[in-house]
């Protein structure tokens, strides 16, 4: 089990804790410069029409407004977009979400930049809304892109499935609905944007990916990528969606026009407006077995609603899809995704990647099938996982790999297992409506982009000026303990000592391109990148140190403070070394350009290293009210070698909050391309009180001999499995069948023949 015992000298305090801990560490949106101005963006008040005319002169005569500036003032490219750039700074001809960007505004104060806002003038011819996936394929639907109202669409197939079903004994057949989730980052989308006396743009705004959004804005801005620094860390939480450009193009546009530093920080309701969320899914399943219970044929259609532009929506399709095979094997597939454009706002990258829905509704399908046959549900899952040197889920050759097995073992072996077996009497409910209930699931999920896709992992070691042993990727620290990990690897495997070395993230001057900080790929490329960097760096170390002392570079070492001799005893400091080179007109200085680990086969974004986890969970299910409330859960999760115990636990435990809220709570409600509820009030988040008392984590570190990939992300795996294993403990406590997240608590509500007239509440 992993917690602060188990992991003794290893669980240390974060490098940012404290500061965090106590608020005196400051998040790019608590910046603020000397003269800045304001900025506010004015958003169309409509899910879809075409723009008439826009009257920006009022607006612009409002005393303090410094700026007004609409498509016409945009210099560079007026699209934006993580992938495809198909979305418009300040919309020109058509809006296409209640989000969209018509206009933006700079002033003195927040009150003359609001009222600025109010007097724009837009003249719209409004259209019909396109409220549905369903509706945007209609043939008579209108078109919200040049290309139509399809984004991507996959087709995949092994062997001949619909024949196979004439062989299987038991088919399931189910359509699964998810729901449209928000981040719910603590820090809304914002940013500080300074111009300088020398031309150039310091952006300091929290993102995912500091050197993708300089290439965007450049294009923006229509100057070099060398006019802009963007500074992107500490960022107050993200789960992905600050991968995107949201603020950033609107504060750059009027620090340039001004001259003047201007600060943008998106309000709750804005963000809920204009923030990204995760893709809901339609996802339709026929699954049949054997007499055996082996699976013969597995048929999946997924219909994602991406919203009004492309953002990441392609490629969470594709992930999606991968994961609607999980970790079991298959006789015969023939799968086909469709992710379309809507008025919906928009859509993209959300922790886990658009495998929360395909395994819940792939563990749905064992149960139902595992119910059909009689065969235990557990069994089942048994009977079909893949083993060891088996492909990927589209043939492709991936890292070897046991971790299926491993963590149905361990969660199939946890206490909540054996409390499920030993009833009736274990967990006995203190009322007669109140129902327990036992679930498990498994899953298998890819790490980093996938094949083909640019996933660099660029890492730079050098001396620094004072003697700091400086190690800089481009990564970015949102919360998820990325310096912490990085911390631990440095003293624990590569030797340094704390206080010899500074860590640097987030700063596009002096970092190397090191990719997004996202699809769990941070831990690995830190690992792997410093593994092939170290041994050089640490050689060029002591050859300075030779030229310097005369000694052999072979007899000296890196340690405490400086370079060693032989016996341990101090010969250079740090210091000193640094100073030395320095004079001498020299640097040292080792840079590598490491890619993420990549299939050798296989098409488009498979992936090639895989994690696993198993989830165990109890819920006790209210019948009078519908209300579900988890109790207990184990989590064995297989991601190699824990590289920082204390991350590595908040990850799951952070992740099952986020698993709760889309399981039970949280739906992100439109009608007509309009949000049902402009804050948190109304928009239903799990508190601490919502989580079970007990949470344990199992980490299982065996890899198989000879893998050189070390430790595994698993902050998106850790919030893949909770929603699958309480629907199967929904149903094992009271027979109801979940098919659609959230959780309906109305049907759950039953009024038991037992219950006199005076009903308890609870």
């Amino acid at each position: 089990m992993l917690n602060r015992m188990s992991a003794g000298s290893r669980w240390r305090t974060r490098p940012d804790g404290r500061g965090k801990v106590t608020g005196e560490l400051a998040y790019l949106t608590d910046m603020a410069a000397d003269g800045e101005l304001i900025g506010l963006v004015l958003r169309s008040v409509h899910p879809f029409a075409r723009i008439k005319r826009i009257d920006t002169a009022a607006a612009k005569a409002v005393p303090g407004v410094r700026a007004v500036l609409t498509h016409a003032d945009v210099p560079g490219l007026n699209r934006f977009g993580i992938v495809v750039r198909d979305q418009p700074v300040l919309c020109e001809d058509v809006v296409r979400y209640i989000g969209d960007a018509v206009a933006a505004v700079a002033a003195e104060t927040e009150a003359a930049a609001r009222e600025a806002l109010r007097l724009i003038e837009v003249d719209y011819e409004v259209y019909e809304t396109i409220a549905s996936p369903e509706a945007a394929l209609k043939p008579d639907c209108r078109k919200l892109h040049p290309d139509g109202n399809v984004l991507k669409r996959i087709r995949y197939g092994k062997g001949d499935a619909r024949s196979a079903f004439d062989r299987c004994v038991c088919i399931a057949e189910e359509t699964y609905r998810t729901s449209r989730q928000m981040h719910t980052y603590m820090e809304t989308e914002g940013g500080l944007f300074v111009p300088g006396p020398d031309g150039r743009l310091t952006v300091f705004s929290p993102t995912q990916h500091g050197r993708k959004d300089r290439e965007q804005l450049a294009d923006i801005l229509g100057i070099p990528e060398e006019r802009i620094r963007v500074l992107s860390s500490p960022i107050g939480g993200s789960f992905g969606g600050k991968d995107e450009l949201n603020v950033q193009p609107y504060g750059a546009l009027l620090a340039c026009r001004t001259g003047r530093p201007v600060r943008i920080h998106n309000s709750r309701t804005e963000s809920v407006r204009a923030g990204i969320k995760r893709h809901p899914m339609t996802i339709r399943m026929k699954t049949g077995i054997d007499a055996k219970g082996r699976i013969l044929a597995h048929q999946v259609s997924v219909l994602a609603d991406t919203g009004a532009y492309a953002t990441l929506g392609g490629e969470v399709l594709t992930n999606a899809l991968e994961n609607s095979l999980g970790c079991y094997v298959y006789e015969n597939i023939e799968i086909e995704g469709v992710s379309a454009f809507t008025n919906n706002g928009v859509s993209g990258e959300f922790r886990g990647f658009g495998a929360n829905q395909a395994v819940f509704a792939l563990e749905g399908q064992m149960d139902r099938l595992a119910e059909l046959s009689g065969i235990d549900p557990w069994q089942l899952r048994r009977i079909n996982l893949r083993q060891m040197n088996d492909p990927g889920a589209y043939g492709q050759m991936i890292v070897p790999t046991d971790g299926a097995r491993q963590v149905w073992e361990a969660a199939g072996a946890s206490p909540l297992k054996r409390e499920e077996a030993e009833r009736p009497g274990a967990g006995a409910p203190a009322a007669p409506w109140l129902k327990i209930g036992y679930g498990s699931a498994v899953a298998m999920m890819g790490t980093g982009l996938g094949k083909g896709i640019p996933d660099p992992g660029g890492c730079r070691l050098s001396l620094a000026p004072d003697g700091k042993l400086e190690v800089a990727f481009s990564y970015e620290e949102f919360g998820q303990g990325l310096l912490a990990s990085l911390e631990l690897m440095l003293i624990e495997r590569f030797g340094l000592f704390e206080g010899d070395f500074r860590m640097v993230i987030g700063d596009t001057d002096r970092v190397p391109e090191s990719g997004s900080s996202t699809a769990a790929r941070t831990t690995t490329m830190m690992w792997l990148a410093l593994g092939r960097l170290m041994p050089e760096f640490k050689a060029r170390l002591a050859e300075a140190a030779s030229r310097m002392t005369g000694r052999r570079a072979e007899a000296l070492s890196l340690g405490r403070g400086g370079i060693l001799d032989e016996g341990g005893a101090l010969v250079v400091p740090y210091a000193a070394l640094a100073a030395a080179e320095q004079a001498n007109g020299r640097t040292i200085e080792c840079v590598t350009s490491a890619s993420f680990p990549e299939s050798p086969n296989g098409d488009f974004a498979n992936r090639f290293l895989f994690v696993q986890a198993g989830t165990t969970v109890k819920v006790e299910v209210n019948e009078l009210t519908g209300r579900v409330r988890l109790l207990d859960q184990y989590h064995a999760v297989a991601g190699g070698p824990v590289a920082n115990p204390q991350g590595y636990l908040g990850q799951i435990e952070g992740a099952s909050g986020m698993a709760l809220g889309f399981a039970l709570t949280e739906d992100a409600a439109m009608k007509d391309g309009r949000y049902l509820f402009h804050n948190l009030d109304s928009y239903l988040i799990p508190t601490i009180v919502d989580q079970s008392k007990s949470m344990t984590v199992e980490a299982i570190e065996d890899v198989p001999e000879g893998d050189p990939y070390g430790p595994r992300g698993i902050g998106e795996i850790g919030s893949v499995t909770l929603a699958p294993a309480i629907a199967q403990a929904i149903w094992n406590a009271t027979g109801v069948r979940i098919a659609r997240l959230p959780v309906d608590p109305a049907e759950l509500q039953k009024r038991p023949y037992y219950l006199q007239e005076a009903v308890p509440t609870r």
